[in-house]
């Protein structure tokens, strides 16, 4: 008789070597999708021009009646002429499903490379179905009911073609002047913390995938909350300590998260509008906190750093924000009219250009929207569960 007995070392160490087998099984299939993504990112972006990066990088508000003719003049025309040259990457405040899939119809059928929009909207308490403003909620200190709240909204949102929220807002504020208290979560970082991450994990789920979630927004990055005397939009003039020990925090939890969005804010940060903070958005929240979505700019945002006499122009504008690490101008018209001539002048990197159109691109890849650009426009779907 052969004596099949394994030794107790030999025993020990094959145990160990299937763990470890096992291990690197599990790795390489956890990475197998990511870096799938990321090849046919690369791919897409080498068949790119530069107009159509910059596209990807322009986010416009809905701008006629969609279901209507077409513009044929004035600046709804030139949004239009821009949406059908692929140099429209997101648009705002465009909902339903008739509405969206007219619009995603001309991003994907007659543009050249076909790349599906975002429709992001402010699903700030509920999007038909209401809930108590966010203060409210926060009130209530009950997280459970908080993320089901966040996870009511999307699944309606979502209903009627909407896959991006601007929320939830995670500054940290301590003056009541300032109006938009009722956004947050009050004054303590901790709570307001686990709040952001209540409604984050809502309004994203476990699968963003899926045609029931929405990709999350944590804004206003940063210091917005503390606005002097309450007046929205003004300086702030901040400490290292309460910056990095109350106004920071919620937001590096929120992208520990997996939060896909950051927005980042009007207001001046110790002399610096947020929005051309390269300090901000790069070398903290992109570098220090490893951050692989991407920042797009509050309304008009860019615009407001020439009010802060920070920008001569909407051309010093573009500059100043990409370079500083804002991925998507939002209704400031600063990318659309002025990154391409920056960027072959040389005042503005391409490859900067590059990194925030891969980040963009990737969080439509994440959506699923490449495999199915429709998959929020299904009448029935928003017939039966809006309400």
């Amino acid at each position: 008789m052969i004596n099949l007995s394994i030794p107790k070392t030999a025993g020990c160490l094959l145990i160990i070597c299937l763990v470890h087998i096992n291990s690197i099984v599990k790795a390489q299939n956890s990475v197998k999708e990511p870096v799938v993504q990321e090849e046919k990112i690369n791919s897409l972006l080498q068949k790119m021009t530069l107009e159509e990066k910059v596209g990807q990088m322009n986010q416009y508000n809905g701008f006629w009646e969609i279901t209507g003719p077409a513009p044929k003049d004035g600046d709804a025309k030139k949004k239009y002429d821009h949406l059908r040259k692929g140099m429209v990457g997101a648009v705002l405040n465009v909902k339903g499903t008739e509405n969206v899939r007219k619009l995603q119809e001309i991003a994907v059928k007659e543009t050249r490379l076909g790349i599906p929009l975002l429709f992001g909207y402010d699903v700030i308490h509920g999007h038909k179905t209401l809930f108590p403003i966010p203060l409210g909620e926060a009130a209530s200190w009950d997280l459970a009911a908080i993320e089901t709240s966040a996870r009511t909204a999307a699944i309606e949102a979502s209903a009627a073609g909407i896959n991006w929220t601007f929320a939830p807002m995670v500054d940290i504020t301590r003056d009541a002047r300032w109006g938009r208290v009722m956004e947050g979560a009050g004054e303590d970082t901790y709570l307001g913390t686990k709040i952001g991450l209540a409604r984050i994990k809502g309004f994203q789920g476990d699968d963003l995938a899926a045609n029931n979630t929405i990709i999350a927004c944590a804004k206003h990055f940063a210091g917005y909350g503390f606005a002097e005397a309450g007046r929205d939009y003004n300086t702030v003039d901040v400490g290292t300590s309460t910056l990095y020990n109350t106004i920071l925090p919620p937001f590096k939890a929120a992208v520990e998260a997996g939060v896909q969005t950051v927005m980042n804010s009007f207001n001046t940060l110790n002399g610096v509008p947020a929005t051309g903070n390269k300090w901000l958005q790069r070398d903290i929240l992109k570098d220090a906190w490893k951050f692989n979505g991407f920042v797009v700019s509050d309304w008009g945002s860019g615009m407001e750093m020439i009010d802060h006499g920070f920008a001569a122009n909407l051309k010093q504008v573009a500059e100043q924000s990409a370079n500083a690490g804002s991925d998507m101008d939002m209704e400031s018209y600063a990318y659309v009219n002025h990154l391409k001539e920056l960027v072959e002048t040389g005042k503005v990197d391409i490859k900067l250009v590059d990194d925030a159109v891969r980040r963009i691109l990737r969080v439509k890849y994440k959506l699923g929207l490449f495999d199915d650009p429709y998959k929020y426009c299904d009448a029935a779907r928003e017939k039966e569960l809006i309400y």
